[in-house]
């Protein structure tokens, strides 16, 4: 097992989850990353400001990843999934347009500040939009 890895897994078991049950979506969004073909998974944790799961697709040459399901710190923990903004459609305009807001390029970032079975769906519509997108390369 890597370190980033068993540190993932770690922080999972430590992370007491809150009456916002921010940890099950997270837990269900990691889940459904885990389960596409081609896809391998980093954890970057940043203690005290951010956890970060990104998510990157083999096919991928120029972008480093097509996926960011952050973790923010904060009292409870909410989630921040970010996503490159040619990657996906938001036909809701559930998210937010960040200039610059994932590793430099134009983003669209969605907040789960809570479970939601809809906006959970939405996420992961989105996830499997930036999937295939990342999937052509």
């Amino acid at each position: 097992m890597s370190d980033a890895l068993a540190e993932l897994n770690t922080f999972i078991e430590e992370w007491q989850d809150s009456p916002e049950q921010n940890k099950q979506t997270f837990l269900r969004l990691k889940a459904f990353l885990e389960s596409k073909p081609g896809v391998s998974l980093e954890f970057h944790p940043r203690p005290k400001v951010t956890y970060s799961l990104r998510a990157v697709h083999e096919n991928q040459k120029t972008k480093s990843l097509f996926a960011m399901v952050d973790v923010i710190e904060d009292q409870p923990r909410w989630l921040s999934v970010c996503f490159y903004g040619e990657f996906i459609h938001d036909p809701d305009e559930k998210g937010d347009y960040v200039p610059e807001g994932l590793l430099g390029e134009d983003a669209v970032c969605f907040d789960l500040e809570e479970f939601n079975e809809e906006d959970v769906c939405y996420v992961e519509a989105r996830l499997e939009e930036a999937f295939q997108s990342a999937a052509q390369g």
